[in-house]
C-alpha cells in the first residue's frame, strides 16, 4: 500500500513543479504570415496609383510666367497717417510708388482637352506679361490667355501644338467622400511632376481666405508651392480637383477647388472669356449671437444684409438693410458662403424667392436676379467721451477720394483703446463709422451723443464700413460698460 502511495506523491511534485514553469513559459506564436489575397489586394492599390501616375503625368504642365512691369500706380505718396490706420496692404494698393511685381512666377497646369485647352489658377498667371507651359515630353509652347476668373481663382490657358495633346479625363467631385484616395500631381518647388497621395479630408470647406467663392475640397496629399492648378485625382485617374492652397502654418492640409465647379467657369470662359454670375447688390455678413437678438433671429439663422447697393436688384425689389435673409428659394440659408453660391448659380433674369426677417417678422420678397458686374462696386458705406475708448474724426472729401471711398460722409476712426468697449466691439483705427443706432453720424457730436443715451449694459448697433483688405460693410454691436 506505500508503495503506490509515494508513487502517486511522486507524481504530484512533478505536476507542481513542472505545471508552473509550462505556464510561464509558453510557445513563441509567430505572426501569421500575409495572406496571399492580402498581398494581392496591397499590389492592386499599389497597381492602381501607378496607372494613375503613368496616365495622367503626361497632361499635366508646368506653367511659368514673366510678370509684367510698370503697372499703373496712384501717383503721388499718401501720408504715412494712412498706412497706420488702414494697413500695408491697403496703404501699398493705393499710395505705393513703385509697383510690386508678382513673385509667383511658377505654377502647375492640366490639359483638359487634346486641342490644347490648360486648366490652371488665376494667381499662377496674374499679371502676366509673357506665359510659357513645358510639357513632359520637355517641349515648350507659349500660352494665350484665354480668360480667368479672380472670383474662384481658375484660368484657362490655350496652347497651339502640331498634333493633338494628351488630355486628362474630369470626373465628378459631386460623388466624392470623405475618406476616399486622393492622388495630387504638380511641380513642387520646381520638382516637376511630383506624385503624392492621400485622402480627401473633407468637403465644402469655406472661409480659408483665398476666393470669394470657396467650395474646396480639402486634402492631405502632400501639396507645396507650385502644385497650385495642378490636379487632384481619384483611383481611376480622373480630376476631381484643382489644387489651389495650402495652410502654411500646419500639415497636411490643402486645398482644391471641386472639378465641378471648375467645369461650368471653363465652360463659360473658353465660350465668351469671362464668367456671368447672378447677383443681388447687397452687402451680407454672417449673424452672431449679439447681432441675432437685435433682429429677432438665431446665431447661423440667415444672413445679414449690411448694405443696399443703389440701383441694384435687392433695392429694386424694397430689400433693406438691416433685413435677415432665411429663406432662398425655399431653401434655408445659415451663411455668407452658402448664399454668396446660390445668388451665383442663377442665371440673370431670373426671379427668386426670398424670406426676410424684418423688425421681427417674417416677409417674403420676390427679386428680379441681376449680371453681377465685372467689378462689383463697393457698398456705400472725433475725441472719447465716458470711457468708450474711441477716438473718430470727420472723414473729409479728400480723403475720401484718396482712399477710394465711395462716399465722403462718416467718421474716421483715429484711436481705439485696448480692452475698451469699442475694442471689444470690433472697432479698429481705420474703420468709417456712417451709423450708430440706425441713425446717420456726419461728426462726433451725434456719435457722442447716441452713445450717451445708453444705460449700463445697453447696447447699440453701429454700421461702420471697413476700408482695408478689400472694402466691406457690415455691423457691430458696442455695449456700455457696466463698471462705473
Amino acid at each position: 500500500m506505500r508503495h503506490p502511495m509515494r508513487t502517486l506523491a511522486a507524481l504530484v511534485l512533478v505536476l507542481l513543479t513542472v505545471i508552473p514553469a509550462h505556464a510561464q513559459k509558453r510557445p513563441e506564436v509567430k505572426p501569421p504570415e500575409p495572406k496571399a489575397d492580402a498581398r494581392a489586394l496591397l499590389r492592386a492599390l499599389e497597381d492602381a496609383f501607378t496607372a494613375v501616375a503613368d496616365r495622367v503625368t503626361p497632361a499635366v504642365v508646368n506653367v511659368s510666367t514673366v510678370p509684367k512691369r510698370g503697372l499703373p500706380g496712384t501717383g503721388e505718396e499718401s501720408p504715412e497717417r494712412f498706412r497706420e490706420f488702414f494697413g500695408e496692404e491697403f496703404y501699398e494698393r493705393y499710395f505705393r510708388r513703385r509697383p510690386r511685381e508678382d513673385a509667383r512666377a511658377s505654377g502647375s497646369g492640366v490639359i483638359v482637352d487634346p486641342k490644347g485647352y490648360i486648366l490652371t489658377n488665376n494667381h499662377v498667371i496674374e499679371n502676366a506679361q509673357e506665359i510659357n507651359v513645358r510639357l513632359s515630353d520637355r517641349r515648350r509652347f507659349p500660352a494665350k490667355l484665354v480668360g480667368r476668373d479672380p472670383k474662384t481663382d481658375l484660368a484657362v490657358l490655350k496652347v497651339d501644338a502640331p498634333s493633338p495633346l494628351p488630355a486628362a479625363e474630369l470626373g465628378d467631385s459631386d460623388r466624392l467622400r470623405v475618406g476616399q484616395w486622393a492622388i495630387a500631381i504638380g511641380n513642387p518647388f520646381g520638382l516637376d511632376r511630383t506624385v503624392t497621395v492621400g485622402i480627401i479630408s473633407a468637403k465644402a470647406r469655406t472661409r480659408v481666405g483665398v476666393t470669394q467663392y470657396e467650395n474646396f475640397i480639402q486634402t492631405d496629399a502632400s501639396i507645396n508651392p507650385g502644385n497650385s492648378g495642378g490636379p487632384l485625382l481619384n483611383l481611376d485617374g480622373k480630376v476631381i480637383g484643382v489644387n489651389t492652397a495650402i495652410v502654411a502654418a500646419g500639415q497636411g492640409i490643402g486645398f482644391s477647388i471641386p472639378i465641378n465647379q471648375a467645369k461650368d467657369v471653363m465652360r463659360q470662359l473658353i465660350a465668351g472669356g469671362r464668367v456671368v454670375r447672378g447677383w443681388l447688390g447687397i452687402a451680407i455678413q454672417d449673424v452672431t449671437d449679439e447681432l441675432g437678438a437685435h433682429f429677432g433671429v438665431k446665431e447661423r439663422e440667415g444672413v445679414l444684409v449690411a448694405d443696399v447697393m443703389k440701383g441694384g436688384p435687392a433695392e429694386a425689389a424694397g430689400l433693406r438693410a438691416g433685413d435677415v435673409i432665411v429663406e432662398f428659394n425655399g431653401g434655408p440659408i445659415k451663411e455668407v458662403p452658402e448664399l454668396q453660391r446660390r445668388v451665383a448659380a442663377v442665371s440673370p433674369g431670373q426671379a427668386v424667392r426670398l424670406t426676410v426677417i424684418r423688425d421681427g417678422k417674417p416677409v417674403r420678397v420676390s427679386v428680379k436676379i441681376g449680371e453681377m458686374p465685372s467689378d462689383e462696386p463697393k457698398p456705400v458705406l472725433g475725441q472719447d467721451d465716458e470711457g468708450w475708448g474711441l477716438g473718430v474724426e470727420p472723414l473729409t472729401g479728400e480723403a475720401a477720394l484718396r482712399l477710394n471711398l465711395p462716399v465722403a460722409s462718416g467718421l474716421l476712426v483715429t484711436d481705439v483703446v485696448p480692452g475698451s468697449p469699442a475694442d471689444k466691439a470690433g472697432l479698429r483705427r481705420g474703420d468709417v463709422i456712417i451709423e450708430a443706432g440706425r441713425k446717420a453720424v456726419a461728426d462726433a457730436p451725434d456719435l457722442y451723443w447716441a452713445l450717451a443715451q445708453l444705460k449700463p449694459g445697453e447696447q447699440i448697433l453701429v454700421y461702420i464700413h471697413r476700408p482695408s483688405g478689400g472694402g466691406k460693410s457690415e455691423y457691430l454691436v458696442m455695449e456700455r460698460s457696466r463698471q462705473p
